[in-house]
């Protein structure tokens, strides 16, 4: 049996909206179950509409929620049972977030190049040899940037989808093993997007890196998905391999959500919105 470094074991989270004792209940997330193995790194996508409860359950494998019933564990260790200062720092080292709005990360009276030299103090510099500034313009460079470019700017200054790098930046600092990005691509131009996803990929290759990429987009997760759930109302309706899913979804949603992706102006060749999806990826990455 291959070790997990991530499971999610039939996890629920219910809230309560008008009351404890006479409000409805709303089951966010329903009876989910999935693993990641700790010796394959991939990219794997939570996909579905908005409501569909994606954000919750990354916020459950963030241990941001707490789940109402089931267990998340992270490297053989229940989310649950972490309470020390020591245990929650150990775990956020390991399982970094990137978030929907790179414009809402970083506070816009606050320089770019401190929020990496303080996440480096913080988490990284114990484990390194080199300088702050070496080691921060070598994870910038891993990125597509340099200190020499972000150094003295303020979030201003930069666009979209540059502080969106800056941002996973940031986390590589903490050399994770689990990055969950919820939406990272939607706040950013169209023309932008397809060099993000590339990271995660280069992550998985290069790094060995694992990504949960929660979206609502199916063009952008079968692009950068090796595998993908699609949620509906909390419940998993469809799991599998991603290219697999999207190119024959046998669950009527996913067949909804597949055959409303936008098309581009599609080439001789492209037949189905499958490769429609392939298409608006390929094109998007020609505007970069």
């Amino acid at each position: 049996m291959s070790e997990a470094l991530l499971n999610v074991s039939r996890v629920s989270k219910t809230f309560v909206r008008g009351g404890l004792l006479s409000g409805e209940r709303i089951a966010a997330v329903d009876d989910v179950s999935f693993q990641l193995d700790a010796h394959r790194p991939e990219i794997f996508t939570i996909a579905g509409e908005s409501g569909s409860g994606k954000t919750t359950l990354s916020r459950m494998i963030l241990n941001i929620e707490a789940p109402s019933s089931g267990r998340v564990s992270f490297d053989g260790v229940d989310l649950a049972t972490i309470r020390t200062a020591a245990g929650r720092m150990d775990f956020m080292r390991k399982v970094q977030p990137i978030f929907q709005n790179p414009f809402e990360s970083f506070n816009p009276l606050k320089r770019l190049d401190r929020y990496l030299f303080a996440t480096y103090r913080r988490f990284a510099a114990a484990a390194r040899q080199a300088t702050p500034e070496s080691a921060v313009d070598e994870t910038l460079r891993k990125v597509g940037l340099s200190l020499q470019e972000v150094s003295r700017r303020y979030p201003h200054e930069l666009s979209g989808g540059q502080l969106q790098r800056i941002a996973l930046a940031r986390a590589l600092l903490s050399s994770p093993r689990l990055i969950v990005a919820d939406e990272p691509v939607s706040m950013i131009d169209a023309s932008l997007r397809i060099s993000v996803l590339n990271l995660f990929k280069t992550l998985r290759d290069d790094l060995g890196i694992s990504t949960i990429y929660v979206t609502h987009d199916l063009a952008t997760a079968y692009y950068a998905s090796d595998r993908i759930i699609i949620m509906q109302r909390g419940r998993v309706v469809e799991a599998g391999d991603a290219r697999t899913v999207l190119k024959a979804p046998q669950h009527p949603y996913s067949r909804r959500l597949r055959d409303a992706v936008l098309l581009p102006d599609v080439p001789d060749g492209a037949v189905d919105a499958s490769d429609g999806a392939i298409d608006l990826a390929n094109a998007s990455e020609r505007r970069t």
